[in-house]
């Protein structure tokens, strides 16, 4: 049996910004590998190939990207086939992004209902 496609969305805040876009744009202007290294494990989890992660809490799992200075995608799985993109970060400032994304899905959850 072959993993289900799972449909990616971003989350968005009020002011129509998405975070995870916001710190991914910003990558790609600071290191083009690394974004191409993230965009790859996005299209893996859209295949349904989660690869290595592990949950942070509160409904938050962190993806690992091999390349860089450990890059760090945050997501969380809303619904049986879609992955919803929270926040992006680095080793460096994991504690406060976790906090950000788990606060995010968090928002997503309450405006969901």
């Amino acid at each position: 049996m072959y993993p289900r496609e799972k449909s990616i969305k971003y989350y968005q805040l009020e002011s129509g910004r998405e975070p995870f876009l916001d710190w991914l744009n910003g990558l790609m202007k600071r290191d083009k590998v690394a974004a191409a290294a993230v965009l790859s494990r996005i299209d893996l989890l859209r295949r349904g190939s989660f690869g290595v992660f592990r949950s942070v809490g509160k409904g938050v799992l962190e993806l690992k990207v091999s390349h860089g200075p450990g890059y760090r995608v945050y997501f969380a799985i809303v619904g049986a086939d879609v992955v919803l993109l929270l926040a992006g970060g680095s080793k460096r400032t994991q504690e406060q992004d976790i906090r950000k994304a788990q606060s995010y899905l968090k928002e997503y959850k309450q405006h969901a209902r």
